[in-house]
């Protein structure tokens, strides 16, 4: 595995991720990037702001909603929900929601610092990126697998959602991100300092799943005061 690390002040031990043979049976060229870092969030930064609101603008005038379901990152998913048994227009992975509100011109919807800088790396590249408070996640290891029948699963904002079919990744408690929706119970919060993300590349693009990870890196560092930030590739 690849780590790339801007600066060395603290260590920053990974999550160990494993794709299952499930995940690998539908989509064999998955390329995962986790990214960790311990971070400061803020309700708003307007720096940031200031780079959505231009990446909104761009999409705007070179994108149209006949455009998105073409965009690679998001056709490899719609795909890989498709072979699982989920409809993708009903559950619509993340990526895909946040192109259409942009393209709808709704604009993004502001939430925290960290929330909102992981949706403009999504945006960029049209992965769905999961956010996460680490501290909340239970356990070394995270399996990415497949939503059960009946596996319980809170959406942030959705309620019960239904994950069957869905790729899950899971902890030592259950399931706390998919591409639809990540879980209440690490939802990041103006109180989190250790950030994990997961880009989801179920297209196999490696150098876009590096680049999107690596534009997560530079938007903590610029925005959220971290020092250690690095990811990996899995």
């Amino acid at each position: 595995m690849k780590i790339r690390s801007q600066q060395k002040k603290k260590t920053v031990i990974m999550k160990k991720v494993i794709v299952s043979d499930e995940i690998r049976e539908v989509c064999p060229e998955f390329v995962g990037a986790a990214v960790e870092a311990s971070v400061v969030n803020t309700e708003m930064d307007e720096g940031l702001w200031q780079e959505i609101h231009a990446l909104d603008a761009e999409l705007q005038a070179t994108h149209t909603t006949d455009d998105i379901k073409r965009i690679s990152a998001i056709a490899a998913t719609r795909k890989v929900y498709k072979a699982l048994g989920k409809d993708p227009s009903r559950y619509r992975p993340s990526g895909e929601q946040l192109m259409r509100r942009i393209l709808q011109g709704k604009g993004l919807y502001q939430i925290n610092t960290l929330v909102d800088l992981v949706n403009l790396a999504s945006l960029r590249y049209g992965y769905s990126i999961g956010g996460f408070d680490e501290c909340k996640i239970c356990g070394s290891e995270v399996v990415l697998g497949v939503g059960r029948k009946d596996e319980p699963y809170e959406g942030i904002g959705r309620g019960i959602l239904n994950i069957e079919g869905m790729p899950v990744y899971r902890d030592d408690i259950g399931g706390f991100g998919t591409p639809t929706s990540d879980n209440e119970r690490t939802k990041l919060s103006l109180n989190t300092t250790r950030l994990l993300c997961f880009v989801n590349g179920y297209d196999g693009n490696k150098a876009d799943v590096e680049a999107t990870a690596n534009m997560i890196v530079k938007l903590v560092e610029k925005y959220c005061q971290s020092t250690d930030a690095k990811y990996e590739l899995f």
